[in-house]
Protein backbone atom coordinates (compact mmCIF):
# COMPACT_ATOMS: atom_id res chain seq x y z
CA UNK A 1 0.00 0.00 0.00
CA UNK A 2 1.51 3.05 -1.00
CA UNK A 3 1.18 6.43 0.79
CA UNK A 4 0.17 9.78 -1.40
CA UNK A 5 3.37 12.41 -0.36
CA UNK A 6 4.97 15.48 -1.78
CA UNK A 7 7.49 18.15 -0.79
CA UNK A 8 4.43 20.42 -0.32
CA UNK A 9 2.32 17.52 1.70
CA UNK A 10 5.26 15.27 3.20
CA UNK A 11 3.74 12.62 5.82
CA UNK A 12 4.29 12.62 9.36
CA UNK A 13 7.32 10.40 10.87
CA UNK A 14 5.26 8.66 13.43
CA UNK A 15 2.69 7.58 10.70
CA UNK A 16 5.63 6.12 8.73
CA UNK A 17 7.00 3.99 11.33
CA UNK A 18 3.51 2.90 12.48
CA UNK A 19 3.00 1.92 9.04
CA UNK A 20 6.49 0.14 8.75
CA UNK A 21 5.52 -1.42 12.30
CA UNK A 22 2.24 -2.52 11.00
CA UNK A 23 3.83 -4.36 7.84
CA UNK A 24 6.81 -6.22 9.73
CA UNK A 25 4.20 -7.60 12.32
CA UNK A 26 1.90 -9.04 10.37
CA UNK A 27 4.82 -11.51 9.39
CA UNK A 28 3.64 -13.63 12.47
CA UNK A 29 6.56 -16.05 14.19
CA UNK A 30 8.10 -18.51 12.47
CA UNK A 31 11.00 -21.52 13.76
CA UNK A 32 14.39 -20.33 13.04
CA UNK A 33 17.59 -22.47 13.14
CA UNK A 34 20.88 -20.62 14.25
CA UNK A 35 24.13 -20.88 16.58
CA UNK A 36 24.47 -18.57 19.26
CA UNK A 37 27.45 -16.32 18.93
CA UNK A 38 26.75 -14.47 21.78
CA UNK A 39 24.19 -14.53 24.81
CA UNK A 40 24.06 -11.58 27.21
CA UNK A 41 22.20 -12.49 30.42
CA UNK A 42 21.01 -9.18 32.78
CA UNK A 43 19.53 -8.87 36.30
CA UNK A 44 16.10 -7.97 35.08
CA UNK A 45 13.62 -10.70 33.05
CA UNK A 46 14.58 -9.15 29.84
CA UNK A 47 17.36 -11.10 28.12
CA UNK A 48 19.28 -10.55 24.98
CA UNK A 49 21.20 -13.39 22.51
CA UNK A 50 22.37 -12.77 18.90
CA UNK A 51 21.88 -15.68 16.48
CA UNK A 52 23.65 -16.16 13.27
CA UNK A 53 22.79 -18.14 10.13
CA UNK A 54 24.80 -21.40 9.88
CA UNK A 55 25.24 -20.90 6.11
CA UNK A 56 25.59 -17.21 5.44
CA UNK A 57 26.85 -14.21 7.09
CA UNK A 58 23.77 -13.31 8.79
CA UNK A 59 23.32 -12.86 12.40
CA UNK A 60 20.22 -10.93 14.15
CA UNK A 61 19.25 -9.66 17.86
CA UNK A 62 16.74 -11.84 19.63
CA UNK A 63 15.13 -10.39 22.58
CA UNK A 64 14.03 -12.90 24.99
CA UNK A 65 12.99 -14.12 28.52
CA UNK A 66 14.87 -15.75 31.56
CA UNK A 67 12.32 -17.79 31.79
CA UNK A 68 12.97 -19.04 28.10
CA UNK A 69 16.21 -19.71 28.24
CA UNK A 70 15.78 -21.91 31.03
CA UNK A 71 13.53 -23.97 30.20
CA UNK A 72 15.58 -24.98 27.24
CA UNK A 73 18.33 -26.13 28.99
CA UNK A 74 21.97 -25.48 28.94
CA UNK A 75 22.26 -22.67 26.44
CA UNK A 76 25.66 -21.68 25.45
CA UNK A 77 27.56 -19.67 23.37
CA UNK A 78 28.35 -22.13 20.08
CA UNK A 79 25.20 -24.44 20.54
CA UNK A 80 22.78 -24.99 17.64
CA UNK A 81 19.23 -23.58 18.98
CA UNK A 82 15.73 -23.95 16.58
CA UNK A 83 14.20 -20.55 17.89
CA UNK A 84 10.57 -19.46 17.71
CA UNK A 85 10.89 -15.28 16.35
CA UNK A 86 8.37 -12.76 15.56
CA UNK A 87 10.10 -9.43 13.91
CA UNK A 88 9.14 -6.66 15.75
CA UNK A 89 9.62 -2.87 15.48
CA UNK A 90 10.17 -0.79 18.02
CA UNK A 91 8.38 2.44 17.72
CA UNK A 92 10.74 4.75 19.71
CA UNK A 93 13.92 3.72 18.28
CA UNK A 94 12.56 2.01 14.98
CA UNK A 95 14.78 -0.56 15.93
CA UNK A 96 14.23 -4.21 14.20
CA UNK A 97 14.26 -7.00 16.86
CA UNK A 98 12.96 -10.36 16.69
CA UNK A 99 11.36 -11.65 19.91
CA UNK A 100 11.65 -15.61 21.12
CA UNK A 101 8.86 -16.73 22.45
CA UNK A 102 9.82 -20.28 22.73
CA UNK A 103 14.05 -21.92 22.56
CA UNK A 104 14.84 -25.66 21.94
CA UNK A 105 18.41 -26.77 21.76
CA UNK A 106 18.89 -28.64 18.48
CA UNK A 107 21.86 -30.87 16.84
CA UNK A 108 24.23 -31.49 19.90
CA UNK A 109 22.95 -29.25 21.98
CA UNK A 110 20.24 -31.07 22.27
CA UNK A 111 22.35 -34.15 22.97
CA UNK A 112 24.22 -32.23 25.42
CA UNK A 113 21.23 -31.03 27.25
CA UNK A 114 19.85 -34.57 27.69
CA UNK A 115 23.55 -35.98 28.60
CA UNK A 116 23.14 -32.72 31.46
CA UNK A 117 20.02 -33.55 32.70
CA UNK A 118 21.07 -37.67 33.16
CA UNK A 119 24.06 -36.55 34.40
CA UNK A 120 22.29 -34.47 37.30
CA UNK A 121 20.29 -37.42 37.85
CA UNK A 122 22.90 -39.96 38.43
CA UNK A 123 25.08 -37.38 40.44
CA UNK A 124 21.72 -36.86 42.85
CA UNK A 125 21.86 -40.65 43.15
CA UNK A 126 25.23 -40.58 44.61
CA UNK A 127 26.80 -42.49 41.76
CA UNK A 128 29.55 -39.84 41.64
CA UNK A 129 30.63 -39.57 45.41
CA UNK A 130 34.52 -39.20 45.80
CA UNK A 131 34.48 -41.26 48.73
CA UNK A 132 32.62 -44.26 47.12
CA UNK A 133 35.85 -44.20 44.72
CA UNK A 134 38.28 -47.51 44.95
CA UNK A 135 42.09 -46.74 45.07
CA UNK A 136 44.26 -48.47 42.41
CA UNK A 137 46.48 -51.45 43.20
CA UNK A 138 50.50 -50.60 43.08
CA UNK A 139 51.25 -53.20 40.71
CA UNK A 140 48.15 -55.33 39.49
CA UNK A 141 48.57 -59.33 38.86
CA UNK A 142 46.68 -59.32 35.25
CA UNK A 143 44.55 -55.75 33.94
CA UNK A 144 41.36 -56.41 32.31
CA UNK A 145 40.87 -54.00 28.94
CA UNK A 146 37.71 -53.14 27.14
CA UNK A 147 38.26 -51.54 23.61
CA UNK A 148 37.85 -51.94 19.83
CA UNK A 149 39.13 -54.92 17.94
CA UNK A 150 42.98 -54.17 16.99
CA UNK A 151 42.10 -50.04 17.65
CA UNK A 152 44.94 -47.72 18.50
CA UNK A 153 43.75 -47.49 21.74
CA UNK A 154 44.24 -50.70 22.31
CA UNK A 155 47.61 -50.69 21.11
CA UNK A 156 48.57 -47.57 22.86
CA UNK A 157 47.74 -49.48 26.51
CA UNK A 158 49.39 -52.14 25.91
CA UNK A 159 52.33 -51.29 24.47
CA UNK A 160 52.66 -47.87 26.82
CA UNK A 161 52.34 -50.06 29.68
CA UNK A 162 54.81 -53.26 28.70
CA UNK A 163 57.15 -50.71 27.92
CA UNK A 164 56.70 -49.38 31.86
CA UNK A 165 56.62 -52.52 33.50
CA UNK A 166 57.32 -55.56 30.95
CA UNK A 167 56.05 -58.39 32.90
CA UNK A 168 52.74 -57.32 32.98
CA UNK A 169 49.94 -59.39 31.50
CA UNK A 170 45.93 -58.01 30.09
CA UNK A 171 43.04 -59.85 29.90
CA UNK A 172 41.48 -58.00 26.58
CA UNK A 173 37.55 -57.88 25.55
CA UNK A 174 36.91 -56.37 22.11
CA UNK A 175 33.49 -54.60 21.75
CA UNK A 176 32.14 -52.00 19.63
CA UNK A 177 33.00 -48.95 21.24
CA UNK A 178 29.96 -46.76 19.22
CA UNK A 179 26.43 -47.42 17.93
CA UNK A 180 23.63 -48.57 19.16
CA UNK A 181 25.26 -51.86 20.41
CA UNK A 182 28.27 -50.49 21.71
CA UNK A 183 27.22 -49.71 25.49
CA UNK A 184 25.51 -53.16 25.68
CA UNK A 185 28.69 -55.33 24.81
CA UNK A 186 30.99 -53.20 26.99
CA UNK A 187 28.90 -53.79 30.13
CA UNK A 188 28.82 -57.92 29.51
CA UNK A 189 32.49 -57.57 28.61
CA UNK A 190 32.70 -55.29 32.31
CA UNK A 191 31.07 -58.43 34.25
CA UNK A 192 32.31 -60.93 32.61
CA UNK A 193 36.24 -59.54 34.02
CA UNK A 194 34.67 -58.14 37.01
CA UNK A 195 33.87 -61.92 38.03
CA UNK A 196 37.95 -62.88 36.79
CA UNK A 197 39.93 -63.16 40.41
CA UNK A 198 42.85 -62.17 38.85
CA UNK A 199 41.98 -59.23 37.29
CA UNK A 200 42.59 -56.34 39.71
CA UNK A 201 41.61 -53.35 37.81
CA UNK A 202 39.76 -52.89 34.43
CA UNK A 203 40.72 -49.87 31.75
CA UNK A 204 38.26 -48.99 29.43
CA UNK A 205 39.17 -47.58 26.52
CA UNK A 206 38.47 -45.54 22.95
CA UNK A 207 40.16 -42.43 20.86
CA UNK A 208 38.69 -40.10 19.80
CA UNK A 209 35.35 -38.85 18.25
CA UNK A 210 32.26 -36.40 17.84
CA UNK A 211 29.97 -36.14 20.67
CA UNK A 212 27.55 -38.98 18.53
CA UNK A 213 30.70 -41.47 18.63
CA UNK A 214 30.92 -41.46 21.96
CA UNK A 215 26.96 -41.47 23.62
CA UNK A 216 27.75 -45.16 24.20
CA UNK A 217 30.01 -44.02 27.31
CA UNK A 218 27.17 -42.22 28.67
CA UNK A 219 25.24 -45.12 28.70
CA UNK A 220 22.52 -45.10 32.00
CA UNK A 221 23.12 -48.76 31.66
CA UNK A 222 26.75 -48.84 31.19
CA UNK A 223 27.44 -46.04 33.82
CA UNK A 224 25.63 -48.00 36.91
CA UNK A 225 27.60 -51.54 35.73
CA UNK A 226 30.53 -49.31 36.56
CA UNK A 227 29.13 -48.27 39.84
CA UNK A 228 28.47 -51.93 40.81
CA UNK A 229 32.00 -53.53 39.62
CA UNK A 230 33.91 -54.40 42.70
CA UNK A 231 37.27 -54.14 40.65
CA UNK A 232 38.32 -50.74 39.87
CA UNK A 233 37.70 -48.94 36.83
CA UNK A 234 39.52 -46.30 34.82
CA UNK A 235 38.01 -44.24 32.18
CA UNK A 236 40.52 -43.80 29.30
CA UNK A 237 37.47 -42.29 26.68
CA UNK A 238 38.64 -39.83 23.51
CA UNK A 239 40.91 -36.90 24.54
CA UNK A 240 41.68 -34.35 27.17
CA UNK A 241 38.14 -32.52 26.22
CA UNK A 242 36.24 -35.19 26.12
CA UNK A 243 34.40 -35.92 29.07
CA UNK A 244 31.66 -38.69 28.67
CA UNK A 245 29.52 -39.61 31.87
CA UNK A 246 31.93 -42.74 32.24
CA UNK A 247 34.51 -40.70 34.00
CA UNK A 248 32.52 -39.28 36.38
CA UNK A 249 31.56 -42.93 37.76
CA UNK A 250 34.81 -44.54 37.51
CA UNK A 251 37.07 -44.77 39.93
CA UNK A 252 39.91 -43.31 37.85
CA UNK A 253 39.53 -41.01 35.16
CA UNK A 254 42.66 -40.62 32.31
CA UNK A 255 43.16 -38.09 29.70
CA UNK A 256 43.82 -40.55 26.76
CA UNK A 257 44.66 -44.44 26.50
CA UNK A 258 48.23 -43.50 26.62
CA UNK A 259 47.65 -42.06 30.35
CA UNK A 260 45.81 -44.70 31.30
CA UNK A 261 48.64 -46.97 30.70
CA UNK A 262 50.86 -44.95 33.04
CA UNK A 263 48.23 -44.44 35.85
CA UNK A 264 47.13 -48.74 35.94
CA UNK A 265 51.64 -49.71 36.29
CA UNK A 266 54.42 -48.40 37.62
CA UNK A 267 57.98 -47.54 35.47
CA UNK A 268 60.15 -49.88 36.06
CA UNK A 269 63.26 -47.43 35.09
CA UNK A 270 62.02 -44.59 37.49
CA UNK A 271 61.44 -47.14 40.53
CA UNK A 272 64.76 -48.94 40.05
CA UNK A 273 65.91 -45.22 39.59
CA UNK A 274 64.46 -44.47 42.70
CA UNK A 275 65.94 -47.88 44.59
CA UNK A 276 69.13 -46.91 43.11
CA UNK A 277 68.93 -43.39 44.84
CA UNK A 278 67.76 -44.50 47.91
CA UNK A 279 70.49 -47.37 48.40
CA UNK A 280 73.05 -44.31 47.92
CA UNK A 281 70.79 -42.10 50.29
CA UNK A 282 70.83 -45.19 52.80
CA UNK A 283 74.66 -46.07 52.30
CA UNK A 284 75.74 -42.65 52.88
CA UNK A 285 73.46 -42.03 55.85
CA UNK A 286 74.98 -45.02 57.46
CA UNK A 287 78.27 -44.14 56.56
CA UNK A 288 77.84 -41.04 57.78
CA UNK A 289 76.49 -42.47 61.26
CA UNK A 290 79.85 -45.07 61.79
CA UNK A 291 82.26 -41.90 61.12
CA UNK A 292 80.28 -39.76 64.10
CA UNK A 293 80.66 -42.91 66.34
CA UNK A 294 84.10 -43.32 65.33
CA UNK A 295 84.73 -39.35 66.24
CA UNK A 296 82.98 -40.01 68.96
CA UNK A 297 84.84 -43.21 70.42
CA UNK A 298 88.03 -41.34 69.53
CA UNK A 299 86.97 -38.25 71.63
CA UNK A 300 86.04 -40.92 74.54
CA UNK A 301 89.11 -42.28 74.32
CA UNK A 302 91.84 -39.19 74.22
CA UNK A 303 90.23 -37.90 77.50
CA UNK A 304 92.48 -38.11 80.71
CA UNK A 305 90.12 -40.51 82.60
CA UNK A 306 90.19 -43.11 79.82
CA UNK A 307 94.27 -42.64 79.47
CA UNK A 308 94.76 -43.08 83.29
CA UNK A 309 91.63 -44.68 85.14
CA UNK A 310 93.43 -44.48 88.70
CA UNK A 311 93.67 -40.33 88.52
CA UNK A 312 89.85 -40.20 89.05
CA UNK A 313 90.31 -42.42 92.36
CA UNK A 314 92.87 -40.50 93.35
CA UNK A 315 90.82 -37.23 92.44
CA UNK A 316 87.85 -38.84 94.40
CA UNK A 317 90.19 -39.93 97.11
CA UNK A 318 91.03 -36.23 97.64
CA UNK A 319 87.84 -35.11 97.55
CA UNK A 320 86.96 -37.40 100.52
CA UNK A 321 89.98 -36.88 102.51
CA UNK A 322 88.68 -33.14 102.43
CA UNK A 323 84.92 -33.89 102.78
CA UNK A 324 85.97 -35.81 105.77
CA UNK A 325 87.79 -32.96 107.43
CA UNK A 326 85.65 -30.84 106.81
CA UNK A 327 82.81 -32.89 108.35
CA UNK A 328 85.01 -33.58 111.40
CA UNK A 329 85.56 -29.69 112.34
CA UNK A 330 82.01 -29.19 111.83
CA UNK A 331 80.96 -32.40 114.03
CA UNK A 332 83.74 -30.47 116.76
CA UNK A 333 82.59 -26.91 116.54
CA UNK A 334 78.79 -28.49 117.30
CA UNK A 335 79.75 -30.82 120.75
CA UNK A 336 81.64 -27.82 121.80
CA UNK A 337 78.66 -25.42 121.31
CA UNK A 338 76.65 -28.21 122.49
CA UNK A 339 78.89 -28.56 125.64
CA UNK A 340 78.81 -25.02 126.34
CA UNK A 341 74.59 -24.89 126.27
CA UNK A 342 74.47 -27.62 128.42
CA UNK A 343 76.72 -25.68 130.94
CA UNK A 344 74.75 -22.68 130.74
CA UNK A 345 71.44 -24.90 131.22
CA UNK A 346 72.76 -26.65 133.87
CA UNK A 347 73.85 -23.48 135.68
CA UNK A 348 70.40 -22.30 135.11
CA UNK A 349 68.85 -25.40 136.84
CA UNK A 350 71.22 -25.42 139.62
CA UNK A 351 69.74 -21.85 140.36
CA UNK A 352 65.71 -22.47 140.13
CA UNK A 353 66.71 -25.64 142.25
CA UNK A 354 64.74 -25.64 145.32
CA UNK A 355 67.55 -27.27 146.88
CA UNK A 356 69.39 -24.56 146.54
CA UNK A 357 67.20 -22.13 147.79
CA UNK A 358 66.51 -24.99 151.05
CA UNK A 359 70.97 -23.74 151.43
CA UNK A 360 69.95 -20.49 152.11
CA UNK A 361 67.95 -21.14 155.19
CA UNK A 362 64.34 -21.64 154.06
CA UNK A 363 62.21 -24.26 154.43
CA UNK A 364 59.33 -26.01 152.69
CA UNK A 365 56.16 -26.49 154.71
CA UNK A 366 53.72 -29.17 153.60
CA UNK A 367 50.79 -31.07 155.11
CA UNK A 368 49.29 -34.36 154.27
CA UNK A 369 51.81 -34.23 150.81
CA UNK A 370 50.42 -30.69 150.26
CA UNK A 371 52.33 -28.10 150.26
CA UNK A 372 51.93 -24.74 152.42
CA UNK A 373 52.01 -21.69 150.86
CA UNK A 374 49.42 -19.82 152.39
CA UNK A 375 48.87 -19.45 156.66
CA UNK A 376 44.94 -20.11 156.07
CA UNK A 377 45.79 -23.60 155.19
CA UNK A 378 47.04 -24.31 158.69
CA UNK A 379 45.75 -23.50 162.44
CA UNK A 380 47.13 -23.80 165.51
CA UNK A 381 47.74 -27.45 166.76
CA UNK A 382 48.30 -28.74 163.22
CA UNK A 383 51.98 -30.68 162.42
CA UNK A 384 53.69 -29.92 159.43
CA UNK A 385 56.82 -31.25 157.68
CA UNK A 386 59.56 -29.31 156.86
CA UNK A 387 61.87 -30.42 154.50
CA UNK A 388 65.33 -28.57 155.02
CA UNK A 389 68.53 -28.63 153.16
CA UNK A 390 69.98 -31.47 154.91
CA UNK A 391 66.79 -33.29 155.78
CA UNK A 392 63.26 -33.43 156.70
CA UNK A 393 61.55 -32.50 160.47
CA UNK A 394 58.04 -32.31 161.83
CA UNK A 395 57.18 -29.31 163.02
CA UNK A 396 53.90 -27.80 165.00
CA UNK A 397 51.86 -24.67 164.47
CA UNK A 398 51.71 -22.36 167.30
CA UNK A 399 50.10 -19.21 166.36
CA UNK A 400 49.89 -16.38 163.77
CA UNK A 401 53.13 -13.96 164.58
CA UNK A 402 51.50 -11.36 162.82
CA UNK A 403 48.81 -11.28 165.57
CA UNK A 404 51.81 -11.42 168.31
CA UNK A 405 53.34 -8.58 167.21
CA UNK A 406 50.32 -6.05 166.57
CA UNK A 407 49.47 -6.93 170.22
CA UNK A 408 52.98 -6.17 171.42
CA UNK A 409 53.57 -2.85 169.05
CA UNK A 410 49.74 -1.28 170.53
CA UNK A 411 51.26 -2.78 174.58
CA UNK A 412 54.36 -0.93 174.29
CA UNK A 413 52.38 2.11 172.80
CA UNK A 414 49.65 2.55 175.46
CA UNK A 415 50.11 -0.60 178.23
CA UNK A 416 47.32 -1.69 179.74
CA UNK A 417 46.57 -1.88 183.68
CA UNK A 418 48.29 -4.79 185.09
CA UNK A 419 45.46 -7.02 186.76
CA UNK A 420 45.89 -9.35 189.64
CA UNK A 421 47.53 -12.44 188.66
CA UNK A 422 44.87 -14.66 189.34
CA UNK A 423 47.03 -17.80 188.08
CA UNK A 424 48.48 -19.25 184.75
CA UNK A 425 48.00 -17.47 181.29
CA UNK A 426 45.78 -19.52 178.84
CA UNK A 427 47.86 -19.63 175.61
CA UNK A 428 46.40 -17.81 172.48
CA UNK A 429 44.05 -19.17 170.59
CA UNK A 430 45.07 -18.04 167.28
CA UNK A 431 48.18 -19.98 165.83
CA UNK A 432 52.05 -18.54 165.31
CA UNK A 433 54.79 -20.13 163.04
CA UNK A 434 58.05 -19.45 163.08
CA UNK A 435 59.60 -17.78 160.26
CA UNK A 436 61.84 -20.62 158.17
CA UNK A 437 64.88 -20.77 159.09
CA UNK A 438 64.32 -19.42 163.19
CA UNK A 439 64.08 -22.76 165.69
CA UNK A 440 60.97 -23.79 166.95
CA UNK A 441 60.43 -23.71 170.88
CA UNK A 442 57.59 -24.34 173.32
CA UNK A 443 56.19 -21.04 175.22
Amino acid sequence: MSMNSSPEAPQPLHVIVDATKGWVERLGAVWVAGQVIELRRRAGHRQYLTLRDAAEEVSVQVATTATVLDSAGPVAEGATVAALLKPVVWRNSTKLVFECNDLRLAGEGRLLAALEQRKRMLQAEGLFDPSLKKRLPFLPKKIGLVTGAKSAAERDVIENAQKRWPQVRFEVRNTLVQGAQAAEQIATALHELDALAEVEVIVIARGGGSLEDLLPFSDEALVRAVFACRTPVVSAIGHEIDNPILDLVADLRASTPTDAARRVVPDAAELLAAHGQARQRLRGAVSSRILREQRWLVDVRSRPVMRNPGESVRLNQERVAVLRRRLNSALLRKTQVAVSDIAGLRGRVRALSPQRTLGRGYAILSAGGQTITEKTQVTAGDKLAAQLRDGQIEVQVLGDTTDVVAKESAAKADPPPKKPRQGRAQPSTKSRVKPVGEPLSKE
